[in-house]
């Protein structure tokens, strides 16, 4: 592999989180019935007309705006012909010549701490297409079309081939799904399909100069899946030119299911498409106050309220950087964090046994069920010693299930703390008594090998403490009393 280098650019559509489509009035809401959010604009009804949304454009600039980008101050719609089952009209109507977002710059951070820029080329307004639905097998099944999706505002941005492997890649993917959830402009659940990724990947002898012929992979909606179909592309470019053969510009699909790749056809070029002026749509016009409002009003981008958490909660880079990558989540830690006035106990429970649990229920932050109220709860517990660490596990088990807040599961379950000095010296003093031939074994132990043996003591206290018992203060009151007795 080191004798090969790769080369990877991204293309990546965000559905814009607009109440009424990009064309139409129809809903964009998800779930519903197909074909219930369909309106005669959708269906490509003869005598029908566009009607620009203007809160799409103006999503469209603030994600400009956000990378600082180029803003066309004049942008216009055309027409792009192909034919797909789930594309009533036979066309598509986006931008090709006169793009709204012109050339920015996204800044990654990779995992060895080295940050590069990755170059955006521009960013263009255009309408999704319906979605095919399939049933049963290839000779038996049947297929509906449901054209609720046809019409929603997405943005395609499309970016320079300048990452090298797939870490870049899912970086880059990942930092734009943190800006355009962070300003408000995209839910960002991927399983939905509100981001999807195509991923262009060729590759070259190292140090060559000219690029090799590249792929493009359609409809990925996972980092995951957009990693290991990078993985297997590279290998399958590799293998086949080693081979003698010749990779061909095409347009493939990745089952992540089934983490198959196959070829899907070849791969079009921009006169395929037959790109015309779009008849039935004015130039789009930005004035310079319009974009300075939309200026003003940017929400805090991720960098900055990762720099933010840094300063104002004292947290590392490293965990600010993961709160301050999803919007819902900086607003659940900064919730829970005013509630409980502990920010590193905030921090240290949301990024592990919050987002553990939500990540193996597939569970977005917003629809957790612990509320950040309620992990708020429990760490004022964690912290003025009313449970320990082990304890606090069991009580955040309840409040997931359902069973109240934190200081009414540790009522129920009889979870709080022994805290009590006299109450723990006494533990402390049963235990030994009733374990003489520890304490022998102990105070005949090397200097050097006993504080291994204060396991043995600890599990006993632990146990004839049902468990409550205080670890840290009976630490401190079982080393005395052991070295009273050397």
């Amino acid at each position: 592999m080191s004798s090969w280098e790769t080369v990877i650019g991204l293309e990546v559509h965000v559905q814009l989180a607009t109440k009424t489509k990009i064309f139409s009035g129809a809903s964009t809401t998800f779930g519903a019935e197909p074909n219930t959010q369909a309106c005669a604009i959708d269906l490509a009804m003869p005598g029908t007309l566009p009607v620009l949304n203007k809160q799409a454009v103006h999503y469209a600039v603030m994600f400009g705006l956000a990378i600082d980008a180029e803003i066309a101050k004049e942008s216009a719609f055309e027409r792009k012909n192909y034919f797909y089952p789930d594309l009533p009209k036979g066309y598509q109507t986006t931008q090709l010549e006169k793009p709204i977002v012109g050339r920015g710059n996204v800044e990654i951070q990779l995992a060895d701490g080295r940050t590069k820029n990755v170059r955006i080329h521009h960013a263009h307004l255009e309408e999704d297409a319906g979605k095919s639905l399939h049933e049963g097998d290839f000779r038996h099944g049947v297929s509906g079309i449901d054209l609720n999706r046809a019409g929603t505002p997405l943005i395609e941005i499309v970016s320079e081939p300048d990452m090298s492997n797939a870490e870049e890649a899912i970086a880059f993917a990942k930092k734009l799904h943190s800006i355009v959830t962070s300003i408000g402009i995209c839910d960002g659940e991927m399983s939905q399909g509100s981001m999807r990724f195509d991923v262009n990947v060729s590759v070259r002898r190292t140090g060559a100069a000219e690029l090799g012929t590249r792929t493009e992979t359609k409809n990925l909606n996972s980092f995951k899946f957009m990693e290991e179909c990078i993985a297997k592309e590279v290998e399958r470019q590799i293998d086949l030119i080693e081979d003698g053969g010749t990779v061909l510009q095409e347009t493939r699909l990745y089952n992540g299911d089934t983490k198959v790749a196959r070829s899907m056809r070849s791969k079009e070029e921009a006169n395929d498409y037959r790109y015309f002026p779009c008849p039935d749509l004015l130039p789009v016009i930005l004035t310079d106050e319009t974009i300075e409002e939309l200026r003003r009003n940017l929400p805090e981008l991720p960098d900055a309220r990762q720099a933010r958490f840094v300063a104002q909660y004292g947290l590392s880079d490293y965990d600010a950087g993961i709160l301050a990558y999803d919007s819902a989540m900086a607003a659940y830690f900064e919730v829970a964090t005013a509630r409980s006035g502990s920010a590193k106990l905030v921090a240290n429970w949301t990024m592990g046994e919050l987002a553990a649990r939500l990540n193996s229920e597939d569970i977005s932050i917003v629809k957790s069920p612990v509320t950040a109220e309620q992990l708020a709860g429990l760490i004022t517990r964690i912290a003025d010693n009313s449970i320990s660490g082990k304890m606090a596990k069991e009580v955040f088990e309840g409040i997931w299930d359902g069973e109240g807040n934190a200081d009414d599961i540790i009522e129920t379950r009889d979870l709080k703390q022994v805290s009590d000095s006299g109450a723990l010296e006494q533990i402390v003093a049963e235990v030994l008594a009733a374990n003489q031939a520890m304490v022998d074994d102990y105070i005949n132990t090397d200097e050097a090998k006993r504080k291994k043996k204060l396991g043995g003591f600890m599990g006993q206290i632990m146990k004839a403490s049902k468990g409550q018992a205080n670890p840290q203060q009976v630490n401190q009151i079982l080393a005395k009393k052991l070295s009273e007795l050397l």
